[in-house]
Order: C-alpha cells, then sequence, then structure tokens
C-alpha cells in the first residue's frame, strides 16, 4: 500500500473518501469497459500533442491546469470525465452531450455549462469542467498501482502503455485539441514518457522552495490534521525522510522532486519540454500563454485569460528561517 493510500484513512472533513460514490463509480466502469474496449480498435498514437504538467505537490500546477484548462486550447480530465477512469473515451463523450454548446438543445441542460474557476482546496478543484488529477486512469496502467515508485525499465517492462496511448488518442479525437494534464505521478520517469509519446510536451512548473515547502506544511494539517504525516506520492527517497522532522521531511521531499524533474527534464530535447516560474507566471500569464502556443504550434491563438494572478502565501511565510535552513542542508549548503 502506499502512503497515499495511507494517508486516504487519515484525512479530514471534507477530504474523506466517499464510498458509496466509488462503489458505484466501480460498478459504472465495469459496464462501460466492454464498450470501451471496442472504441480502442480504432486507435493507436496520439495525433496532438500530449502535454503534462510535472513538478512537486504545491508548487502552482493546480492553478496551472485551471488556467490552460480555461484558455480553450486543450482538453484536459474534468471532474465529470475523471469519473470514466476505465472507459474514458466514452465518457469524453457524454462529457461533449452534456457541456458542449454546439450539442445544446434549448439549454436544457445548461447548468453543465460552465469555465473552471481557480480556486481549489489542496489540488482538488469544484465544478463538472474543473480539471481532475486522473490518478485513477493512471494508475490503471501500472502492474502495481498500489506502488508510487518505479524505476524507467520497470514501467518499459509492465506497464500497459499500448492502451493507455490509444485511450489517450481517443481523447484527443473526441474533443480535437491536444490533451494536458498533471503527470506529478511520474515525476521519476520523464525520460520514460518521452519514449513512449511521439508528441509531447513536458511543462515543469518551478515555485520559490520556502513558499513551496511551507505550502505543503500547510496542506497536511489541513488534509491530514497535523504535520507529521506523508502527504501525496512516496519518493524514492522516501526511506531516507520518514523518520525526520516534518519540516526536515518536506524540505527534502520538494529538493528531491525537483532534483528529479529537473535531471529528467535534461534528457529531454528543447522543442519537447518548457519550464515555467510559478511566481512568473501569475505576474504575467499572457506570456506563459506565448511561450505555450508557439511551442504548440498554435501561435494563431489570442489570450484573452486574467492579467495575473495573486500569488499565494507571499508575505506570510512561518519559520522562514527555519525553512531555508533544512532546503540549504538538502542543497549541500550550509546551514
Amino acid at each position: 500500500m502506499s502512503s497515499e493510500d495511507v494517508s486516504i484513512s487519515e484525512r479530514t472533513g471534507s477530504f474523506a473518501r466517499n464510498v458509496k460514490l466509488e462503489t458505484l463509480l466501480k460498478d459504472i466502469n465495469s459496464s462501460l469497459s466492454v464498450a470501451e474496449e471496442k472504441a480502442l480498435s480504432d486507435y493507436r498514437m496520439p495525433q496532438l500533442p500530449v502535454i503534462l504538467i510535472v513538478g512537486p505537490m504545491r508548487s502552482g500546477t493546480t492553478l496551472f491546469m485551471q488556467w490552460l484548462a480555461n484558455t480553450g486550447i486543450v482538453c484536459y480530465p474534468t471532474n465529470l470525465l475523471s469519473r470514466f477512469y476505465q472507459a474514458p473515451i466514452i465518457g469524453a463523450k457524454i462529457q461533449l452531450l452534456l457541456t458542449d454548446p454546439d450539442y445544446s438543445f434549448r439549454d436544457e441542460l445548461g447548468e453543465f455549462m460552465q469555465q473552471a474557476e481557480y480556486k481549489s482546496q489542496n489540488g482538488k478543484t469544484k465544478g463538472v469542467l474543473a480539471p481532475n488529477e486522473f490518478w485513477y486512469f493512471w494508475r490503471r496502467f501500472l502492474a502495481e498501482p498500489d506502488r508510487d515508485v518505479w524505476t524507467d525499465d520497470e514501467l518499459r517492462q509492465s506497464m500497459d502503455t499500448q492502451t493507455m496511448l490509444r485511450e489517450l488518442a481517443g481523447i484527443i479525437d473526441v474533443f480535437q485539441k491536444p490533451f494536458a494534464a498533471k503527470g506529478l505521478l511520474f515525476n521519476n520517469n520523464i525520460p520514460f514518457l518521452d519514449s513512449i509519446i511521439e508528441n509531447v510536451l513536458f511543462v515543469q512548473i518551478e515555485r520559490d522552495p520556502v513558499s513551496n515547502v511551507a505550502s505543503v506544511l500547510d496542506a497536511r494539517k489541513k488534509q491530514l490534521g497535523r504535520e507529521d504525516q506523508w502527504y501525496s506520492f512516496e519518493i524514492p527517497e522516501y526511506e531516507e525522510l520518514k523518520h525526520l522532522p516534518p519540516l526536515s521531511q518536506v524540505a527534502g521531499q520538494v529538493h528531491y522532486i525537483n532534483k528529479a524533474v529537473a535531471t529528467g527534464m535534461g534528457k529531454v530535447s528543447a522543442a519537447r519540454k518548457i519550464t515555467i516560474s510559478y511566481e512568473k507566471f501569475c505576474a504575467d500569464p499572457a506570456q506563459v500563454f506565448t511561450e505555450m502556443t508557439k511551442k504548440l504550434g498554435l501561435s494563431h491563438c489570442k489570450y484573452d485569460g486574467p492579467s495575473h494572478f495573486n500569488i499565494t502565501r507571499a508575505g506570510d511565510i512561518r519559520n522562514q528561517t527555519e525553512i531555508e535552513s533544512a532546503i540549504r542542508l538538502f542543497a549541500g549548503g550550509l546551514p
């Protein structure tokens, strides 16, 4: 059992899992899986780019996904689509039926047609069309879905990449747009994904480490009720970190994730990657839009989104000196 699953049983309040919902979704997806298998026969490899967002938890990846979703230039896993994790091509068609104005009749289902709000709680968004983390979908293709850590060789030998690529191709075909999603589960496997996806763009989100560490500590308290509980996926250094005090543990967690992503991105060609500072993105999202569309070959698109976003926790970081010292220790500097 992964640390993510252990944390699930300890989640507080609104973060607790809805067992009835998960039972119903399992039944629905099982029923649809036969039809999905038939739909898969039409696809092989995504014809438009697959955009994968990588980087540490609490680094701004959710805000970036919400923003990217609202630009209209991509399709993405919504809260609705995520419920069809075992039949996403059928789910994509159902989403079109319910939410796309082109399939509307006298506004019968108008309440479904909404943009994603720029609000979330520890990565969890609200709304039919708000971006979803899509973890159930990604884990389906793993030989051991309860694990969080794999080497590239392990994935190459055991992951069902053929089905995964065919389903991504099907989603893209339904929406006729590049597909964007969080890929944080595979922060340590960027070269592997780069080798199997013909048309991919990796988007690395970087955030000021002090703010990032403070935000993770805050998320632990909100979601798990205490700072000494591991938050998010395990990483290869989990055994090294798990016995440390919470502040040192999180500083190491953020440090090692950033290191793994930087190493992986270093093996990806320049045309297939882009690195975005959370702080610079918040200050000038229009500039990021220009960079993204250029990478995607969509330079004809015009930006009409927010001019800026407020940088969360700026000037309100507790124990800044202690956090800086912990970060320097992991980076090999002097405390």
